[in-house]
């Protein structure tokens, strides 16, 4: 593939491949979002919404069109490595895209969880699965989530019953095995967690090989009246992970949801992550940390959509960035005109490392409402000289004061976290990550 490949020819060579693809044959849903791939068209640095984040291009260097068409063979035969340690949950596994019932296994009863494809879920034709599936995330409001709704092959429905306990975490694995070639991988989850119940999920990225990879990943979760969802993603592949994901979580009366994005290794990583909160007496929590250094991007796209009174929302996004990483934050808050009594809070705060580091941050409010109480904010800069001082001042070295300051900034984003073993493996991990890139 040719690096100097226009825009619109990658869209429609993208098209092409889709149309030759034996899964496209009398799919509407999946003609209706190639029909809008083909309306939008893929980013240029002219598209406001990826004007910082250059998908397009480092797709035009490394895949051919074929590649979105295909799936990418593995001889993988352990997934050890990739496991968090001592962290007894339920796995679900994919490899290269692909849903791997061996490797996964759900330990937790039957009473308590249910797993299965999607297209086996799809093809029983509950209500419920169609009625959500390709709705909260929708195909005509970004190319990349058409490009995932034509194009996807694998994906899960998880289902947790009214009333229910899940009493162990659910894990998700996306591997992905680039030793031999570059690989696509294009996968949707589909999560309903039913009334007054509570689960916890959380996914984690990986690969092995020098081959690029490209994973586009669409989540949508229902979470129903009374009901608590806590959320992890860890993005932390050391390979050359290029990744575009959409999550949006739809929330029912009185739920309470906790999400946390961990963004510490990939070249290029996109993250669409949204919240509905459609009913009242809702709590929401956004967390986010981005640790960036050399050439990486992190672009943490959020919105979160009060549509009913008598809610609350808190957003924070930290990030660190060294070398000649970018970070970018656009977070939007919407207060529909009937969200009165609403409360919504937003900040992003950022040190760079660097001079070549760069941070561009874009908060935004838009209500419609008059008895609410909402605030945004951001920050950006270098590590505190007086506090460097204070310490050094006391007999620490320049290197330990530079690991406390860092570490005390990035740590709030981790003391939310109620389940022990997994804040320990993340402590652990933004120790190690903090000592061996940014501590001289």
């Amino acid at each position: 593939m040719s690096a100097t490949l226009t825009i619109n020819n990658l869209s429609g060579e993208i098209v092409k491949a889709f149309r030759s693809a034996e899964f496209s044959a009398g799919n509407e849903l999946r003609e209706e979002a190639i029909h809008h791939l083909e309306n939008l068209g893929l980013p240029g640095s002219k598209s406001e919404e990826y004007r910082f984040t250059p998908i397009t291009r480092s797709l035009e260097k490394n895949f051919s069109p074929n590649h979105f068409a295909e799936i990418a063979a593995s001889s993988l035969n352990n997934i050890d490595e990739f496991r968090i340690p001592d962290y007894e949950s339920n796995l679900i596994v994919f490899i290269n895209g692909q849903y791997s019932q061996p490797f996964s296994n759900i330990i937790s009863p039957k009473e308590q969880l249910s797993v299965q494809s999607l297209h086996s879920a799809l093809n029983e034709k509950s209500e419920w699965v169609l009625n959500h599936f390709s709705k909260l995330v929708e195909a005509k409001n970004d190319p990349f989530a058409a490009l995932n709704t034509a194009f996807w092959q694998a994906g899960v429905f998880i289902r947790v019953p009214d009333n229910t306990l899940v009493d162990k975490p659910i894990v998700v694995l996306h591997i992905h095995d680039a030793v031999q070639r570059p690989v696509v991988s294009i996968t949707r989850l589909l999560m309903l967690v039913g009334e007054n119940s509570e689960v916890s999920i959380v996914e984690k990225f990986d690969s092995m090989g020098n081959h690029p990879v490209f994973s586009s990943l669409v989540e949508e979760i229902s979470v129903n009246k009374k009901a608590r969802l806590n959320y992890c993603k860890i993005q932390n592949d050391q390979g050359p992970l290029q990744q575009v994901a959409h999550t949006l979580i739809h929330q029912g009366d009185a739920s309470r949801v906790n999400t946390f994005t961990f963004s510490m290794n990939g070249q290029l990583i996109r993250n669409n992550f949204g919240i509905a909160i459609d009913g009242e007496g809702c709590e929401s929590h956004f967390y986010g940390l981005y640790l960036l250094d050399k050439n990486t991007l992190a672009d943490n796209h959020t919105v979160v959509d009060h549509r009913k009174p008598n809610s609350f929302s808190n957003e924070l996004y930290k990030g660190i960035m060294d070398g000649n990483s970018k970070g970018v934050f656009n977070g939007k808050i919407y207060v529909r005109p009937h969200a009165q009594k609403t409360n919504a809070f937003q900040s992003n705060r950022n040190i760079l490392l660097s001079d070549t580091a760069a941070i561009n941050t874009k908060p935004q409010l838009e209500i419609w409402a008059d008895d609410v109480k909402c605030s945004h904010g951001c920050t950006s800069g270098q590590l505190d000289e007086e506090a460097l001082f204070y310490l050094r001042s006391r007999g620490i070295s320049k290197a330990s004061a530079q690991a406390l300051l860092l570490y005390a900034f990035a740590g709030e984003i981790l003391e939310p976290i109620k389940d022990l073993t997994l804040k320990n493996y993340l402590d652990q991990l933004i120790s190690v990550r903090l000592q061996k890139n940014w501590i001289s």
